[in-house]
Order: C-alpha cells, then sequence, then structure tokens
C-alpha cells in the first residue's frame, strides 16, 4: 500500500463510520434539519387519534354492559371474565409488539393496530354469540396492545427533543377518549334508537379516523431511532432486560398504578351507591376522577421530562391517593367530591409512567423493549387487582377491607415508582 493510500484510508474510514451512525429522522422527504415540518404534524396528528381510539373499546362496553349480557343471554360469570380479558390481552399481545416493530417499522404496527380496533369494534355488534363477541372484542384489544406499547417508541422516534410534551399530548388524548366513551356512549345509544349494537359500533368510526395519518408511514422500514429496523436491531447489543432492576421497578409500578386504575372504574361507583349517594351523581363522581387526567396528563410528563428524578412526583401522586382512600373509608358520601378529585390526580401515575419509559433508555430500541416489558409485565400484575376487591367486598359485606387493600398497594407502587424514577437507564444495568 502506497503512503497515499495509507494517509486516505482513516479518512475514509472515518467518512464511512459518520454516515452509518447519522440518524435518519424521518423517512422522506427530510430538510437539512430534519424531518419536513408537515410530516411531524401527520404524526402529531396520528399520536391524537391513535391515543382517542386506546379506551373507548372498553369504557364503551362498560356503559351498556347490562344490555349487552341480555341481549347475548351472558351469564354473570362470562360477564365478569370479559371485564378482565382487556388487561390480559394487553399482556399478551403487548409482548409481540417489539418483534413486528422491527420487522415492519412502528409506524406501520400501530396503522395495523388502528384497522384491528376498527374491525373489531364493527364486528362485535353483529354476531349473535358470546364467544363471537369476545373473539371481535379481542381483535379490537389486540390493535390496542401493540399501540399501547409503540406510542412512547413513536414518540421517542419522531419527538426525541419533546418527550414530554408529546407524551402529555397523548396521554391527555388517551384520558379525553376514557371519559368520552364512558360519559357519551348511554346518550348516543338512545339518539341512535335505543340499539346496544349501534352505540358500540359508532366508536369504529373514530377507529377509521385514526387509520389514515399511519398510511404514509406504513412503508416506512425504520425503526425506533430512525435507522432500518433491521439494521438497528443488529447494531444495538441485546439487552438483557430482566437483569435491569430499573425495568423490574417501572414493570411493577405500572401494574401497580393500573390495578389502581381498573379498582377505581370498576368499583368507585358502587362505592358511594353503597354511602346513599344516588346512581347519576355516583357516574358523574366517576366521570370527575377520569376527566381529572385531561389536563393532568398533558401537565405532569412535561414536568417529569425536566427533572432528573421523577420520585417527588411519584411521592405526590401516591399522597393523594392515600388521603382518597381514607376519605372513602371514613366518609364516603360526605366529601364525595373531594375523594373523587383525589384519586382522580392519583390515577396521573399512568403518563408518568409513560414518560419514563421514554426517558429510562438512550436507544430506541431500548424503549422498545423496555416499553414492551413494563407494560405486558405490569398488564398481567394488574389482573388480580380488581377480582380481589369483589371477593372482598362480597364475603366482608362491605367497604372497610378493599378500601384497605387498595391504600395498602398504593404504598408499594409509591416504592416502585421512588426506584423507577431514578436517573438512570437500563442499558447500564442489563
Amino acid at each position: 500500500m502506497s503512503d497515499d493510500e495509507t494517509q486516505r484510508q482513516p479518512l475514509t474510514l472515518k467518512r464511512h463510520t459518520t454516515a452509518a451512525n447519522i440518524p435518519l429522522d424521518a423517512p422522506a422527504p427530510q430538510t437539512a434539519a430534519g424531518p419536513a415540518p408537515w410530516l411531524l404534524r401527520l404524526v402529531a396528528v396520528g399520536l391524537v387519534l391513535t391515543a382517542l381510539n386506546l379506551r373507548p373499546a372498553i369504557t364503551s362496553l362498560g356503559a351498556l354492559l347490562e344490555e349487552v349480557r341480555d341481549g347475548l343471554h351472558m351469564s354473570g360469570s362470562v360477564a365478569g371474565v370479559l371485564t378482565s380479558v382487556p388487561p390480559l390481552c394487553f399482556a399478551v399481545f403487548g409482548i409481540m409488539a417489539p418483534r413486528l416493530a422491527r420487522r415492519f417499522g412502528p409506524g406501520a404496527v400501530v396503522c395495523a393496530g388502528m384497522v384491528a380496533i376498527t374491525a373489531g369494534l364493527l364486528i362485535r355488534p353483529l354476531v349473535g354469540s358470546t364467544a363471537g363477541f369476545l373473539a371481535a372484542s379481542a381483535l379490537a384489544l389486540m390493535g390496542i396492545a401493540v399501540s399501547n406499547v409503540l406510542m412512547p417508541v413513536i414518540v421517542k422516534r419522531w419527538f426525541p427533543d419533546r418527550v414530554g410534551s408529546m407524551t402529555g399530548l397523548y396521554s391527555m388524548a388517551l384520558a379525553l377518549g376514557t371519559s368520552l366513551a364512558a360519559a357519551v356512549t348511554v346518550p348516543m345509544t338512545d339518539a341512535l334508537g335505543g340499539s346496544w349494537k349501534a352505540g358500540l359500533g359508532i366508536w369504529a368510526v373514530l377507529g377509521a379516523a385514526a387509520v389514515l395519518p399511519w398510511i404514509p408511514l406504513v412503508r416506512d422500514r425504520r425503526g425506533a431511532q430512525g435507522q432500518p429496523a433491521a439494521q438497528q436491531h443488529q447494531d444495538v447489543p441485546a439487552l438483557r432486560i430482566t437483569r435491569s432492576r430499573t425495568a423490574w421497578a417501572l414493570a411493577c409500578f405500572f401494574g401497580l398504578q393500573a390495578t389502581a386504575a381498573y379498582i377505581t372504574m370498576g368499583w368507585m361507583p358502587q362505592i358511594f351507591r353503597d354511602a346513599g349517594v344516588s346512581a347519576g351523581t355516583a357516574g358523574v363522581l366517576l366521570a370527575v376522577t377520569m376527566a381529572m387526567g385531561v389536563p393532568l396528563a398533558f401537565v405532569i410528563p412535561r414536568a417529569a421530562a425536566r427533572m432528573r428524578n421523577q420520585g417527588p412526583i411519584v411521592v405526590v401522586l401516591g399522597a393523594c391517593g392515600l388521603i382518597g382512600y381514607a376519605g372513602l373509608y371514613l366518609a364516603p358520601a360526605g366529601g364525595a367530591w373531594a375523594w373523587a378529585l383525589l384519586l382522580g390526580i392519583a390515577n396521573c401515575a399512568f403518563p408518568l409512567a409513560l414518560t419514563m419509559i421514554g426517558m429510562r433508555s438512550r436507544s430506541g430500541a431500548g424503549v422498545v423493549r423496555l416499553s414492551a416489558f413494563a407494560q405486558s409485565t405490569g398488564y398481567l400484575i394488574s389482573i388480580p387487582g380488581p377480582l380481589l376487591v369483589g371477593v372482598l367486598y362480597q364475603h366482608s359485606g362491605g367497604w372497610g377491607l378493599p378500601i384497605a387493600l387498595m391504600a395498602g398497594l398504593m404504598v408499594p407502587q409509591m416504592v416502585a415508582g421512588i426506584l423507577a424514577g431514578r436517573d438512570r437507564t437500563i442499558e447500564d444495568e442489563s
């Protein structure tokens, strides 16, 4: 090799290495500074519409569960199973999301998830059997599960410098979709002629709208870092995520906050009704609790993203939950509005957990794996909680033991959240 070739070789290698490491922030078109503004706006619209669709399949069914049971001649035990299916599906199907994202790209998988939600919502009112209804519901829940996992990934991939604000935006939209479906499903059903089939099926329109923004990204095979998904999988060292204490802490925090949320949605109105509050007022109190997540889901992630350690926010939310549970035990009717507000604040641990998922990994590939692990494991953890509350209520004949259980679970939730909120990443531990 000549001296000239020897001198040129390092420069050539340096150029090759630099080009290989420059992230491609968007498929096309791009400006010199990054993705085209219209493309970022399209992704933001897609995030909002997707988030709006991540809960109506569940809360709309809860609003019409009695009518569905009567219409399908569904037994009480099967109806009980139906209410516990969502977290089970989130756990089982959510674990598939990383592999699908590596193969097809996260945008394409979210698009497919929205198609699955739309199809499930359209099909389940049309079937005439319990088995068919459960299968169609599972199809919609599968779409929700993979989209749940990939939302933090989409944010990390397209908005790496705005993780807090964008997480807050779609968390706020998710809370809005949840409360909207709970509040308007029954009036909308009445307006459509009183048929529960129409009341459930109408939500497919919102699902179809969420498909459209993702269509331009279906052919995008880049992963969460902007590199081709297959190349990214090869370039990033394998993460043994089960060895990370932060990943386990985040999974436990996610699972315990989900437990509290499902218990609140499933049982809080009954607690108020048993205390002498009217059924209508109990429903409004639940809507207030859920609606608290709309503004706070936008504020909390932004604040959390500015902090190196999110432990203080975990403690504040946990303290609100403990005070709310104490109020439910001591004076459920007398301070009903205060307890509903406090428990609504406590339930905002969900957007905080999503924010921490995006902050506890240095790479997009790590966020994919952490999101799948934390959410799938967390939803498995959340399954027994609402069922156990029902068993305790039935056998004790009152709400003392169930409320004690709820308050007791808040303590390990705070501990897990403090551990998950420490300023470290899973790459440091796995």
